[in-house]
């Protein structure tokens, strides 16, 4: 059951039951508790929902803008800020996570290198050498052994050192960083973009709407100690 609806319920039937038997104490503890907790009730509600003529009520939706510019701003000043970005380059790149461009250079076609090579013979003083022996299909046997050549000579270097510490260099310069920190604001904003205030609510009421229950249900109890209180300094 709600916890919100069961302390609303408590506080009516001790205050229907204080009204009935004429017993002070029930009677107040039981209005301040009800008092209380649907006071902290209509509270959570306000801040969800918009209710006509209460003032400031449906901030979430009211406040949407400002929502996601605290969200933007709590992304990039403190989760993507440069020192952190920097941080996490250097760590990859210096090959504490092992960085592994392998399987990136194994997707490159390395063909249109081969063509230029065999273009660069042809238009060369061997091209005519190379006439003499077929021309530059004598030439295709050679393809498939460059590429291989190719590929594994180029992830050869990137796992040297000097390749490393060239990459970590060229990244860590102003520049490049400002380039990856706009880049990952852009996602940002391009996600941001696609909310809705509606979305919004619902994303903040499903994070904190059971906590917030609990509003309701110290609401009576202090609602109604205040109400046992006043009770007895009344008899």
């Amino acid at each position: 059951m709600n916890k919100s609806f069961l302390t609303n319920l408590i506080a009516a039937i001790i205050t229907a039951v204080g009204y009935y038997l004429d017993q002070p104490i029930a009677l107040y503890g039981g209005l301040f508790a009800l008092s209380g907790s649907l006071t902290n009730l209509l509270a959570v509600h306000m801040l969800f929902e918009k209710v006509p003529g209460l003032y400031g009520s449906g901030v979430i939706q009211a406040r949407f803008e400002a929502f996601k510019l605290g969200i933007k701003s709590l992304m990039m000043d403190q989760f993507f800020t440069k020192e952190n970005i920097d941080r996490f380059l250097s760590k990859e790149i210096a090959g504490d996570a092992n960085l592994n461009l392998e399987p990136v250079i194994e997707k490159i076609d390395f063909n249109p290198t081969f063509d230029g090579l065999v273009d660069v013979i042809n238009n060369s003083p061997f091209g005519g050498m190379l006439m003499m022996m077929g021309g530059p299909e004598a030439l295709t046997p050679l393809r498939q052994p460059f590429v291989e050549k190719m590929q594994s000579s180029v992830i050869e270097i990137t796992q040297q050192e000097e390749f490393r510490d060239a990459l970590k260099t060229q990244i860590e310069q102003p520049e490049m960083m400002g380039d990856i920190t706009a880049n990952i604001e852009s996602v940002i904003e391009q996600r941001l973009n696609e909310l809705t205030p509606e979305m919004v609510k619902d994303i903040v009421q499903k994070m904190i709407r059971e906590h917030l229950g609990w509003l309701v249900v110290w609401g009576g109890v202090f609602g109604g100690l205040i109400g046992v209180v006043s009770a007895l300094l009344t008899l």
